[in-house]
């Protein structure tokens, strides 16, 4: 078989394994390969929440964790966003969307609708263990990662946000 592109390449040894891969442009190839042998990814699907956010999330950026009891991603950054609770406490909007089972998913497209986040929980709640950072006045998505534990990934996003205000 004639191998074109290093993407395809990874694609098939990846798939081999058993292991599911995202296509990806060839320019991104490297970031891919490391994301999939690492299970970290930081990904943006779309550059805005889709709405305007409720009044009571104005004037702080918005942590939204996508979160489910049974997913390890979600257990493999818990201790992390604990840490950022702790440090921006007063500062940072913090919003969990549990979608566990049917009935904290539907409690959390209550909240959601509530928050103005209708859209962003129908694009995002099957992809737990994400974590999206909101600047609030605009809707805008200034980060959105995949099962990274990695403080300062979040610390260096949030800081500029409260720099800016």
């Amino acid at each position: 078989m004639k191998v074109n592109n290093l993407a395809t390449l990874a694609a098939i040894a990846l798939l081999s394994v058993g292991t599911a891969i995202v296509l990806v442009k060839p320019e991104s190839t490297q970031q891919a390969l490391s994301e999939a042998i690492t299970g970290e990814a930081t990904y943006a699907q779309s550059t805005s929440v889709g709405g305007s956010l409720a009044k009571k999330l104005q004037g702080k950026p918005v942590v939204i964790d996508i979160y489910a009891s049974w997913c390890p991603a979600c257990q493999n950054i818990a201790p992390t966003l604990s840490q950022l609770k702790k440090e921006y406490a007063g500062k940072v909007h913090f919003v969990v969307l549990d979608v566990s089972d049917r009935a904290s998913t539907a409690q959390s497209e209550k909240i959601a609708k509530e928050l103005g986040l209708s859209n962003f929980f129908a694009a995002n709640k099957n992809r737990t263990g994400s974590v999206t950072i909101v600047e609030p006045s605009t809707g805008k998505i200034l980060s959105q990662s995949y099962n990274n534990p990695n403080k300062s990934t979040y610390t260096r996003v949030l800081d500029a946000a409260l720099a800016k205000k």
